[in-house]
């Protein structure tokens, strides 16, 4: 039997944590997660960058972070990274947002919420705004503490609601069907190739 590969995470926040956890689950290779870095948005993984491709020549790491306003993923790569990427870091990015890749799970987001698929956008990577369409989707359920808890209350500045994090989180562990969304997102398609072929470069 093979070790685990150790690997250390570098997210925006709780979410991406989760979504980082179970396609880590379901690569088929065996990860041993050590520590989480970020969970500030994305403007520290950004700071963080050269640093996490430096540490990963000792522990590989895994880096997520939505594409949000960038043109291309090369676009965001190019900016963040001021060296060439090292092979032991697994740099990817959600198009756009990671609530894309919950959304690319059509039939299992609508009966998360109790709405009908044809409410859920196929081709998740072209939603130009996925948390935006999502927080509009949740707005249409019929269970009220789904709505309370992802949509803002009227007059709120927040773009989500009190609990919006916790919810989503739910779904990532309990239903979300990876299988079924990576179908619909070439981006999350990739991320779990990455991570199913794997093979990290040990420093001699």
């Amino acid at each position: 039997m093979t070790n685990p590969i150790p690997l250390n995470l570098a997210v925006e926040d709780a979410l991406s944590e989760a979504v980082a956890r179970r396609l880590l689950q379901e690569s088929t290779q065996d990860y041993a997660i050590g520590s989480t870095y970020g969970l500030t948005g994305s403007g520290y993984l950004r700071k963080m960058t050269p640093a996490f491709n430096n540490a990963s020549k000792g522990t590989p790491f895994l880096m997520m972070t939505d594409l949000n306003h960038y043109e291309c993923p090369p676009e965001l790569m190019a900016e963040w990274l001021t060296r060439p990427k090292h092979g032991n870091l697994l740099f990817r990015i959600a198009v756009r947002e990671t609530e894309a890749w919950l959304l690319a799970d059509r039939r299992g987001f609508a009966n998360f919420l109790g709405v009908r698929v044809a409410l859920i956008p196929e081709n998740a990577d072209q939603i130009p705004h996925p948390k935006e369409e999502l927080v509009s989707i949740a707005a249409r359920s019929p269970r009220k503490e789904l709505r309370v808890d992802i949509v803002p209350k009227p007059g709120s500045t927040s773009r989500v609601g009190p609990d919006y994090n916790g919810r989503l989180i739910l779904f990532v562990n309990s239903v979300w069907d990876i299988h079924s969304a990576e179908a619909d997102s070439p981006s999350l398609a990739g991320a779990l190739r990455v991570l199913r072929e794997f093979q990290p470069t040990w420093a001699a």
